[in-house]
């Protein structure tokens, strides 16, 4: 764990927790970067769309997971 002072707003950190039922900031902290991390990696994954060949048929997984 990295250990860090930050200056937050309070505003802000406040309504974040009524939003989240997160109980401290340090939960509230480490919600928001995970949150972010897979907001930036849905764009990234967004970002291949038209750029790979998909091979597969996806009817056909669907009934082999049954």
């Amino acid at each position: 764990m990295l250990r860090t002072n930050i200056e937050l707003d309070e505003k802000l950190v406040k309504e974040a927790m009524k939003f989240t039922h997160k109980k401290t900031k340090k939960e509230l902290v480490n919600y928001a970067l995970e949150e972010l991390i897979k907001r930036f990696k849905r764009r990234k994954l967004l970002e291949l769309e038209g750029k790979v060949e998909w091979t597969s048929n996806l009817d056909e997984m669907r009934k082999s997971r049954v």
